[in-house]
This record gives structure tokens, C-alpha cells and sequence, in this order.
């Protein structure tokens, strides 16, 4: 729309100024030169005119074309400007021409258009006795129109960079929306995961007890007893599960106290001794480092109950100088101490992503929870399925995202689970970490 406003303007102008030509002819004593010279100029103007128009039309000739064109206008109006009578008007045109060779065109050739359009001026000015203000305000005319040129150019770069700044801005701002969406999803889903593993790793293991009760047993009041007891992990299960989609924007108890009533409530469902301690300064942490390993206790206990059934269990939570770390240590019963080769040296070192604690899909033995009637099943049980499940991943994603680390394997005649996380990072740090690998994939 603007360059068709322009091309008006131009083609509207050249009319206005060859009117009057022909309403004020040229003066004596020059009259019959003069009027050839602007018939001339007003041809090469008007062609200089349209072949700006086939430029601007064909954008491929525009690089090389475009100063030509202006060149060529500013000579004809250049040296119609020494003429006398309506002709002398042409000039103006020149001064066009400096403006768009100073907007369109390198400094090169937009020094090379006002030069086109003054040289003829000062060359012919003084051979006809054109008067000093045409031979000298002429040019300044014309060179102070370039500086028009130059000012609109590097608006016009100014404003292209700012829209380049804004789409780019744009782009960033849609691709962290983008990111924060799939972390927010990343986050809730690994909530929701840890808590339906915890929850439904319990409720399997009560129900396989009232199973047992009732088909070994046939002890139906005791199976109402264990039942009553899922029917409340269930409830409980519902709860977290709320607390999880709300995670991070509650208020909850210190990690100790949460720490106690984790232990106190697996205590009493499963009768199994399990000792709590606390060592160090205990210090506030955020909550989401609190939230991490409040669920690693969680996922190692339920596994403690599945896989060596009625063994001690031992917590311990230690504030150090520079970190905070959580011990979680069950005894293995006979057939899991007994994995190993047939001389009976075991590897005890312990081992990193060796079993997933809370993965319930078929991770461990085919038998069930406590199922541990052969050493081959306490192999699987201590190897992770190619099913794969993401207990013990998502525990390391919740440290990882915290700069901390998880350790999990053998020690002795125990399973160890230890987590520690470095205070300096979960320590009132402003933003959250970037995700951990693979943790947008699950």
C-alpha cells in the first residue's frame, strides 16, 4: 500500500511540474536551447521513472538496476535545473532521487546519485549564466537530501532489528512456555508415579497377606483385619495422592517429624521392628529437597516389605556440615544373602541402578511380595526387568534435579539405599534446576 502511495506521489509530481513547463516556457535569451534541454530531461526523467517502477516490480534487478535508474533521474533533473521558465522545477526530482539512493543503496553508490545530479548543475550552470543561487543551492539541495535518505535508512534497519528482537523474543518466550509445561508435566507425573508405587506396592502386599490368611489359614477374621488395613493404606494412598498433585505449594511438617510418622505408620502395618535416628543441626529445608527424600524412605521401605519380610529396618537421617543424607538399611534374609557364586564370595561394594524400590510392574521375583523360596528368584530380585520400572529412577531424578545422588546395593548381610543432597544447591537457590536427562521421555 505505502509503495503504491509513493509511485503516486512521483508520477502525480512529474505531471504537476511538465503543466508547468507548458504554462511558463523557458526565458530569452536562452528560449529555444533551454525548451530542447527540458524535452530532453523530461524524457530521460519520465524513462528513469518507469524503469525505478520495473525494478521495484522485478526484485531481482532491484541490487543492480535501482542506481542506475536514480542516477540517470538525477542527471535529468540535474540539468533541467539550469534552465529557466516551469521546466527549472524538474530538480526537485533530483532531490528525490538523493533521498532514495541515501535510503535504498550502500554509500557508494548513493554518493555516486547526488554526485549525477550536481556535477551537471555546476558544469552547465556557469556555460548558460545561471545565477549563483541555482548553481550553489541547487547542490545543497540536493546533498542535504541525502542526509534525509541516510536518517530514513537507518530507521528503517532500526526497525527491522526491533521486529527481528520481538519474533525472536517471541520464539524464546513460546519455547520456555513450551519447557516449563513439560517440566510442570515431567514433575506431576513423577509425584503421582511415587505415590500410586508406594500406595499400590502396599495395598499388594496386604492383599496377598489376606489371601494367604484366608486360603492357608482360613482365618476369615483376620482376613477382615488385613483388608481393614488396605481399605486405609487406599484412603491414605487417596490423600497423598491429592497432596501430590498440590506438591510444593502446601506447607508440611520438618523432615524429621515427617520422617517419624513415615516410620512409625510402615511399623504398624507390617510389625516389623524399624528404628528411626536423626543426627546433626537439623536445618529447614525447601521442599521440594524435603518431598525427595521423604519418597526415597517411602519407595525403600515398601521395598524392604516385599522383598525381606519381616527384617529390621534402620533410618537414619544425618545433617552434615555441607549435605544432608538418608540411610535406609534392611537385613536380607537367608536366600538374599546367599546370592553370589557358589564359593560364596558376593560383591558388596555397592552398586548404582541395581533395583528399582518402588517399581511394582514385575521388576523383582515372579512370587510376589516376601516371595523368596530360591536363590534364582532372589536373583531376579535384586536385577531390575527389562519391563523396567521407575521407582528407583525417579528417586534419582528427584536428587539429580538437586544436584544430589543416589546409592543403592549390597552391604554385608544388608541392602543400603543412601541419598545425600548438597545443602549449597538445595539451599535456597532461586530457580529450579534443568531437568534431568530422559526425565521429559517417561
Amino acid at each position: 500500500m505505502n509503495t503504491r502511495a509513493y509511485w503516486l506521489l512521483r508520477y502525480s509530481g512529474f505531471a504537476v511540474v511538465g503543466i508547468a513547463a507548458l504554462v511558463n516556457p523557458p526565458h530569452q535569451p536562452h528560449e529555444q536551447l533551454f525548451r530542447a534541454l527540458q524535452i530532453a530531461c523530461f524524457t530521460v526523467a519520465g524513462l528513469a521513472l518507469l524503469g525505478w517502477l520495473v525494478v521495484d516490480e522485478r526484485r531481482q534487478y532491484r541490487r543492480r538496476g535501482l542506481p542506475i535508474v536514480l542516477g540517470a533521474l538525477a542527471v535529468a533533473a540535474g540539468l533541467a535545473g539550469v534552465t529557466s521558465g516551469g521546466g527549472q522545477s524538474l530538480v526537485a526530482f533530483a532531490a528525490v532521487a538523493a533521498v532514495a539512493a541515501g535510503a535504498e543503496t550502500e554509500w557508494p553508490e548513493a554518493i555516486a546519485v547526488v554526485a549525477a545530479g550536481i556535477l551537471p548543475i555546476w558544469v552547465v550552470g556557469p556555460l548558460v549564466g545561471s545565477p549563483l543561487g541555482t548553481v550553489a543551492g541547487y547542490p545543497l539541495l540536493i546533498a542535504a537530501t541525502l542526509s534525509l535518505g541516510r536518517n530514513r535508512r537507518s530507521y528503517r534497519v532500526q526497525a527491522e532489528q526491533a521486529a527481528a528482537l520481538v519474533a525472536q523474543y517471541e520464539r524464546l518466550r513460546a519455547e520456555q512456555r513450551r519447557a516449563d509445561v513439560l517440566d510442570e508435566r515431567t514433575r506431576i507425573a513423577r509425584e503421582i508415579h511415587d505415590v500410586l508405587a508406594h500406595s499400590l506396592g502396599a495395598l499388594g502386599i496386604q492383599i496377598q497377606a489376606a489371601k494367604a490368611v484366608l486360603t492357608d489359614h482360613g482365618d476369615v477374621d483376620r482376613a477382615v483385619e488385613v483388608l481393614s488395613t488396605a481399605q486405609r493404606m487406599a484412603a491414605d494412598g487417596l490423600t497423598e495422592t491429592r497432596r501430590a498433585v498440590h506438591a510444593l505449594r502446601v506447607d508440611s511438617l520438618p523432615l524429621r517429624d515427617e520422617l517419624a510418622e513415615v516410620v512409625e505408620t510402615h511399623r504398624q502395618r507390617y510389625q516389623v521392628p524399624v528404628a528411626f535416628e536423626s543426627a546433626g543441626a537439623a536445618r529447614p529445608l525447601p521442599p521440594d529437597a524435603s518431598l525427595a527424600l521423604l519418597r526415597t524412605v517411602q519407595e525403600a521401605l515398601v521395598n524392604a516389605a516385599k522383598h525381606a519380610p519381616g527384617e529390621p529396618i534402620a533410618v537414619r537421617l544425618v545433617y552434615g556440615q555441607g549435605d544432608v543424607s538418608l540411610t535406609v538399611v534392611n537385613h536380607l534374609n537367608g536366600a538374599q544373602a546367599a546370592v553370589g557364586d557358589s564359593s560364596g564370595n558376593r560383591d558388596t561394594r555397592p552398586e548404582r541402578d541395581t533395583r528399582s524400590p518402588g517399581d511394582t510392574s514385575g521388576d523383582h521375583d515372579s512370587g510376589g511380595a516376601g516371595d523368596s523360596s530360591g536363590a534364582g528368584d532372589t536373583g531376579s530380585a535384586r536385577q531390575p526387568s527389562s519391563a523396567g520400572g521407575y521407582g528407583l529412577t525417579g528417586m534419582r531424578e528427584r536428587l539429580l534435579l538437586l544436584n544430589g545422588t543416589l546409592l543403592a546395593g549390597p552391604r554385608d548381610a544388608e541392602w543400603a539405599v543412601t541419598a545425600e543432597l548438597p545443602l549449597a544447591s538445595v539451599g535456597m537457590t532461586a530457580g529450579s534446576p534443568p531437568a534431568a536427562p530422559g526425565a521429559a521421555a517417561r
